[in-house]
């Protein structure tokens, strides 16, 4: 079987819900995650999930050396540009792995063993969306082209040590790939005889993001499910699809809510996101517009 790893930094304050992320990761027990992180290490964590303490400013320190740049961000959401040169920063952890790639933590995982099969880990990159580097989950072979691709942006030593995030990791890193996806897809077939970067490449949509402004749902309409299943490690929507995982972003924030679904984002005016009932992650819970909430087997979905 393939080896994964995901590199994480996050620095502030764990969320809310980081606990059922976590026992998400911990049925996934043939992928790693490694986090670097200023966060108090959480208790009783899954043996595929690590972490390294450092401060923020260790960090930016760490960057600033391994990439030749000033890097002086004003937040630590700036990391999220650096994503495409992760491979470098933390290139000590790469021996022994066939993929790394990045991800969020505002996800709930299923069984992504099910989705990414051997037979499909052979693609250089892998990407949940069909038309972008999906930053919540993106992966690339482990290799001196794909650590190094990040180079063939243009300016990305400028770019990268902007202070402000600017969408490098979905937008400039997604041309490298995909190139302009305006072009009829002969076109950019015919582009990929000549450019490595350009050819055997999974970009799929995974429908992972609910709500979502730039993808509808499997059936093609913008009617997205309301509720997600999760009950040992494998994750369903409730009408009936195995999903290789929730990002639930527009639940929690409105930033990318199309307007169609309201101005306020559900769990923006919860009172509770997490129900008191849930004592035991591993017997499964409930993701909807009321937050996480307990199982019920009479709903289950098999």
């Amino acid at each position: 079987m393939k080896k994964i790893i995901l590199l994480i930094p996050y620095f502030g304050n764990w969320p809310q819900w980081f606990p059922f992320y976590l026992e998400s990761c911990r049925w996934n027990t043939t992928i790693d995650w490694l986090f670097f992180t200023d966060c108090q290490i959480p208790e009783n964590t899954p043996n595929n999930v690590r972490f390294i303490s450092m401060s923020f400013p260790e960090y930016i320190q760490l960057v600033s050396e391994r990439l030749g740049i000033n890097f002086q961000p004003k937040s630590s959401y700036k990391i999220c540009d650096l994503r495409p040169a992760f491979g470098i920063i933390h290139q000590e952890y790469l021996k022994g792995y066939d993929y790394f790639g990045f991800g969020d933590i505002d996800v709930i995982y299923g069984n992504l063993r099910a989705f990414y099969t051997d037979d499909v880990l052979v693609h250089n990159t892998l990407s949940s969306h069909s038309d972008r580097v999906s930053g919540h989950l993106f992966l690339m072979k482990n290799n001196e082209g794909l650590i190094n691709a990040f180079r063939q942006i243009p300016n990305w030593q400028q770019l990268m040590s902007k202070q402000e995030y600017i969408c490098l990791d979905e937008g400039h890193f997604t041309k490298l790939f995909l190139g302009y996806r305006k072009l009829p897809v002969s076109l950019r077939k015919l582009w990929g005889i000549f450019d490595p970067y350009k050819r055997n490449n999974l970009f799929q949509e995974r429908f992972s993001t609910f709500f979502s402004a730039h993808a509808p749902w499997m059936d093609g309409s913008f009617d997205y499910p309301t509720k997600c299943l999760w009950n040992q490690g494998k994750l369903t929507a409730e009408s009936g699809e195995e999903l290789m995982y929730l990002h639930f972003m527009n639940w929690k924030s409105s930033k990318y809510l199309r307007k169609q679904y309201g101005k306020k984002a559900a769990w923006e005016s919860l009172s509770e996101l997490i129900h008191p009932d849930i004592v035991d992650l591993s017997r499964g819970f409930c993701i909807s517009k009321s937050g996480f909430t307990p199982f019920n087997t009479a709903n289950s979905i098999v």
